[in-house]
């Protein structure tokens, strides 16, 4: 039995694996660069936080309860995606998307 390749045969798994990952872990640093920053700041590391987990945060906001205050909202996303990521990855892992152990080391 042939496997696919390791990368390019699964790059949909490694692909939604590597965003939902990289948003939720840049939603724990807006969280954290929130203490330093203020909210309506112009700086381009802030922008660039706030433009990548926007989205996040409000979905989080949308299902959150009111009494949440705002400035725990993003690593409630965080913790949201991150479950998220995790049920991606069972369900492609049900579907044969993910790649096996066996397929890395060369093996059959």
């Amino acid at each position: 039995m042939t496997q696919p390749d390791f990368l390019l045969g699964h790059l949909p798994f490694w692909i939604v694996t590597y965003v939902l990952s990289a948003v939720a872990w840049t939603c724990l640093g807006r969280f954290l660069l929130s203490f330093f920053v203020p909210p309506d700041s112009t700086l381009y590391i802030w922008r660039a936080f706030r433009w990548i987990t926007d989205w996040a945060v409000r979905a989080a906001a949308a299902i959150t309860p009111r009494m949440v205050p705002p400035i725990l909202l993003a690593p409630i996303a965080a913790v949201w995606i991150f479950v998220l990521r995790i049920g991606t990855s069972l369900a492609m892992l049900s579907a044969g998307m993910v790649p096996t152990l066996s397929a890395a080391a060369g093996g059959g």
